[in-house]
């Protein structure tokens, strides 16, 4: 299974950007779907995650962003609006199928101030 993310970029502060993550290479369809973020520096930190019916953000995201997914496209999708220069980081999306688990290679996000 590979993971291909895509949509990450420059951007002012308050811009918007929809980050996706294609999946290729399986036919099955995964049971949860997160996104995660490195800055230089500093840990890898959870987004947002979906799964099934359930969805959570983080904190510092709440309300700024919306995860996403489309099971036939085994596509997901980061939508973040109102960024902010300190959202600026290497994203990073995450398939899991059962008890695997598939990076993709993340994505830079920078937001200019």
């Amino acid at each position: 299974v590979q993971l291909q993310a895509s949509g990450g970029g420059l951007v002012e502060a308050g811009g918007s950007l929809r980050l996706s993550c294609a999946a290729s290479g399986s036919t099955r369809s995964f049971n949860a779907i997160g996104w995660y973020r490195q800055a230089p520096g500093q840990q890898r930190e959870l987004v947002a995650y979906i799964s099934g019916g359930s969805v959570n953000y983080a904190d510092s995201m709440m309300g700024r962003c919306t995860i996403s997914s489309n099971n036939a496209k085994n596509t997901g999708y980061l939508q973040m609006d109102r960024l902010k220069p300190e959202d600026t980081a290497v994203y990073y999306c995450n398939f899991r199928q059962g008890w695997d688990s598939y990076w993709g290679q993340g994505t830079l996000v920078t937001v200019s101030s």
